[in-house]
């Protein structure tokens, strides 16, 4: 009863952070996707599990107060524009932006940005992610990658938003392309000889937050990118962390060393393991290709060399990381028991990740017209194209 009713309450808030357009409920809502969460990430009452817990709660809560005072410095910045009240609503901001105080809206930023890139995993603040993801259900560890991320993504974009209107847009740029490569970088060096499989995918997420800031403070059709590749990477990394429940669920370990020969084993959930594997490292014609792509062409566009070279540096040593445990535990004797040479795999256990997968592989070959605009729409909004 407690777990549905924390579950609930966490989509409650998620939906709540989306559809916001107050600056100060959207904060109210993070911090409450913060308290519903927590208890989620206990269920195994394992004191991995506790430590996890409260490393989720603290970290976080510390981020959140930074973006609360980043919000009290947004609402110095707007104070008595134009001889009008204070108003901390998003289409009051923007409208306004020229007008805003810009000393105080970069510190505001500045502030959001290291509060929300908390919550978001971008590093190095994202110390809390690996435990979070790896000790809770997988059911769970899905939602904190695939839409919790997006969430606080959410709150940084809407702080850039406002930077943009107000012709500061440089600064926030300048970071968010710093933190999305110290990002992907940290996510590299952390893969390789990773032997949990759930910490991998945990990292994986800290590479693919490091995309979506870069993105960002790429501009243009980074922006757009980055956009379409928050939804390729929430699509994915669900599908990966569910189909990583069904190979806990039979191997009983989440060490890479103990799971051997799943293409024998369970030849489905192996099959979506490997597939998600090519989708999440970037490889056509899955989703994240296109959107990763998008986002290198960004970068050359506008001659930022170096850039592209680190950016395409840690997607090359995170997919040789990435392969070779994904190789390894899909091929090979089988490391359960010789009389347990093929595992039940329940239909409900396969067909969430296996509709996911197939999401991504659409995304791949054709994004949808309805979508393709409305995110287009969206970065336009944010500065890009």
């Amino acid at each position: 009863a407690v777990f549905i009713g924390c579950l609930l309450l966490f989509l409650a808030m998620m939906t709540l952070v989306s559809l916001s357009a107050h600056v100060g409920l959207m904060w109210v809502a993070v911090e409450a996707t913060t308290l519903a969460s927590a208890p989620l990430i206990y269920f195994h009452r394992h004191h991995r599990s506790l430590e996890a817990a409260w490393k989720y709660l603290l970290i976080c809560s510390v981020g959140i107060a930074l973006a609360l005072l980043g919000i009290f410095f947004l609402a110095v910045a707007a104070a008595d524009v134009a001889g009008t009240a204070t108003s901390l609503l998003m289409d009051d901001l923007v409208r306004r932006g020229a007008a805003l105080n810009r000393p105080w809206l970069s510190a505001a930023f500045i502030f959001l940005l290291v509060g929300y890139g908390t919550k978001m995993g971008l590093a190095p603040l994202h110390t809390w992610l690996p435990d979070a993801h790896s000790e809770s259900p997988s059911v769970v560890s899905a939602l904190l990658s695939g839409a919790l991320l997006n969430c606080a993504f959410l709150g940084i974009l809407r702080a850039h938003q406002v930077l943009t209107a107000a012709g500061c847009a440089a600064l926030g740029q300048e970071l968010l392309v710093l933190l999305g490569l110290v990002s992907m970088g940290t996510a590299a060096v952390f893969i390789i000889g990773q032997q949990d499989y759930k910490r991998l995918l945990a990292y994986s997420s800290v590479e693919h937050i490091g995309i979506l800031a870069l993105g960002v403070g790429l501009g243009g059709a980074g922006v757009f990118g980055s956009m379409l590749h928050a939804v390729n990477h929430s699509l994915t990394k669900a599908m990966l962390f569910l189909v990583a429940g069904n190979l806990l669920a039979v191997y009983n370990s989440k060490s890479c060393r103990d799971v051997r020969g799943a293409l024998r084993v369970m030849p489905f959930s192996a099959a979506l393991w490997i597939a998600g594997f090519l989708a999440i490292t970037g490889s056509p014609p899955f989703g994240p290709f296109l959107s990763e792509f998008t986002v290198l062409k960004a970068a050359l566009d506008q001659g930022r060399a170096v850039v592209a070279i680190l950016y395409l540096g840690c997607l090359g040593i995170i997919f040789i990381g990435m392969a070779s445990v994904f190789v390894r535990m899909t091929q090979g004797q089988a490391s359960l028991p010789m009389d347990q040479p093929r595992a039940r795999e329940p239909l409900l256990s396969v067909i969430p990740p296996a509709v996911l997968g197939v999401l991504v592989l659409c995304l791949g070959v054709h994004v949808p017209t309805p979508l393709n605009s409305l995110l287009h729409r969206a970065a336009q909004m944010v500065g890009g194209s």
